[in-house]
């Protein structure tokens, strides 16, 4: 079955979000339809749009006109087994004391590493992204100074690789949260697969929006690889949950993002310990006062 992409950008959440709505109405209908704030810091917002049907052009450019968009590029994906794909392009990720892989890489650990078995799916973080292995990076740094966590959150957990990470070192309970229901059912069944069903718990929230999380609060680490934005509206909850003397890692900042969050953490009494650049992306790691 063909499947068409259907793909636009323009300014504005508000505006990108009406355009994502009023695609859900057309004739044919479109299967899935996804609204993404472009991470370049432009401001630009991209509306894209799945078919199994050819799409109708005009129907589309009008709707992008309307809404103050550039005309939607069509085009028409190949028949692509697209996991099986990924899967032979993801090689295995060493960061620190940790080694990501798929299953088809399972005979490569090595028995110094701690493994952390992560599928591709439908959620982020498989840890070849830099914001993940920066995290992954920045565990390993606290770990080797001696960093003993005993109550730990994973907020905008994606896979739950970090979570995961730390209930690998530490064998306390995490709790893992993402604001998608297909990231946490992603993360449950990565937790299975890796035996830590019973350790990390992983639940549907915005933010420490959740019953489990406030009671659960304050917490010793906090790991938040999410964006800009989102990042520096959570830092009052954060420094609300966080414990005397926590850490939190902060990722998913473009490199010249990573000041402002910085200076809005500062405000709410962290302080900067460590800052890792991979390409173009910063992870950072601070420290409550």
């Amino acid at each position: 079955m063909p499947t068409f992409t259907a793909l636009t950008t323009l300014p504005g959440k508000d505006s990108a979000e009406a355009l994502g709505e009023a695609l859900e109405l057309l004739d044919p209908t479109p299967t899935g339809v996804g609204v993404f704030e472009v991470e370049d810091g432009s401001g630009l917002w991209e509306v894209g749009a799945y078919f199994t049907e050819t799409p109708d052009d005009l129907a589309l450019t009008l709707l992008a006109a309307a809404h103050g968009g550039k005309p939607f590029t069509v085009s028409e994906l190949p028949e692509t087994d697209w996991v099986a794909a990924v899967k032979r392009q993801l090689h295995p990720v060493v960061a620190g004391r940790f080694f990501v892989y798929g299953s088809h890489d399972a005979d490569q650990v090595p028995p110094t590493s701690i493994g952390l078995l992560i599928e591709a799916a439908m959620a982020f973080g498989t840890g070849h992204h830099g914001t993940t292995q920066g995290c992954l990076e920045a565990l390993d740094a606290l770990i080797t100074q001696g960093v003993r966590a005993r109550n730990v959150a994973d907020i905008g957990c994606g896979t739950a690789v970090l979570a995961l990470a730390a209930a690998k070192v530490w064998p306390d309970t995490v709790i893992a949260s993402d604001i998608d229901p297909v990231a946490v059912d992603v993360a449950r069944a990565n937790a299975l697969a890796n035996g830590l069903a019973d350790q990390v718990i992983c639940v549907e929230a915005t933010g420490f929006d959740h019953p489990d999380l406030i009671s659960r609060a304050p917490y010793d680490l906090i790991f938040a690889n999410i964006l800009m934005g989102p990042l520096i509206a959570l830092a009052p909850d954060m420094a609300t949950n966080a414990a005397q003397n926590c850490h939190i890692i902060l990722s998913g900042l473009l490199n010249p993002q990573a000041d402002s969050v910085v200076a809005a953490y500062e405000a709410q009494g962290f302080a900067l310990t460590r800052r890792e650049i991979l390409g173009d992306w910063t992870t950072l790691t601070l420290k409550r006062r």
